[in-house]
């Protein structure tokens, strides 16, 4: 079976967003260096037929994250739609699994990201990611991520490059990128993913929320408090 990843509460070209998808129960997607090569290569052709503007990225073995700024309104969408598809596709004919069920926990989690300084953090956030799970000790050792891309600068072929970002990537990325982030920095990238909160300042937050009608993911969750009435 293919699941359909494909539902997305808003659509806006010209705009960074965070995509991040799980399998499903959390189980291991890529085994091996192979598996990873091989999702790699899906995302090269599928820039063949959607072009996509790939900021930064990392493939985890049981999730990844891209970051992603389409250039029209509806690549997103149709970018995601291939890629998921088409991996999910081979993954199971791969393993002779056809119709065994759903790889990914379903539709991927997506939320904007303003270009600025909150570009730097999310970046950071994603290249980190095997540093933090304890994969490597740096986030350029880690073969299948942009921090080795962007740092280190393999001479093989890869089956896609990266996109100039809309802001400055700067000189001491290597220092930066490795140095922990904050408990702030975390819980505002992890409440952004839970809730598809859009991550930037307060006034760009709440203007793209009211843009894309995500206005809920800035409430507080839970019921409200009751008044106690008056004396």
């Amino acid at each position: 079976m293919i699941e359909d990843n494909l539902v997305l509460p808003f659509e806006t070209g010209d705009m960074v967003f965070h995509i991040l998808n799980r399998a499903n129960q959390r189980a291991r997607i890529f085994e091996h260096p192979g598996n990873y090569d091989a999702f790699e290569r899906v995302v090269g052709r599928t820039l063949e037929w959607v072009p996509m503007r790939i900021l930064s990225y990392c493939v985890m073995p049981s999730h990844w994250h891209f970051i992603l700024w389409p250039q029209r309104d509806g690549d997103l969408q149709a970018f995601m739609h291939r890629l998921t598809t088409t991996h999910v596709r081979r993954w199971h004919l791969h393993r002779h699994t056809v119709g065994a069920g759903h790889l990914y926990q379903g539709t991927f989690t997506s939320f904007p990201v303003e270009s600025d300084e909150h570009l730097l953090t999310v970046c950071r956030y994603v290249e980190r990611n095997p540093v933090r799970a304890g994969l490597v000790d740096r986030a350029e050792s880690w073969a299948w991520g942009s921090a080795r891309v962007r740092l280190l600068k393999p001479p093989q072929p890869r089956p896609f490059d990266l996109a100039a970002w809309p802001i400055a990537v700067p000189d001491d990325w290597e220092q930066f990128v490795n140095a922990p982030l904050t408990d702030a920095e975390l819980e505002a990238c992890r409440l952004s993913v839970t809730r598809g909160r859009p991550f930037g300042g307060p006034i760009w937050q709440a203007h793209t929320a009211r843009q894309l009608s995500l206005e809920a993911t800035l409430r507080p969750r839970g019921r409200p408090r009751r008044t106690p009435p008056a004396e």
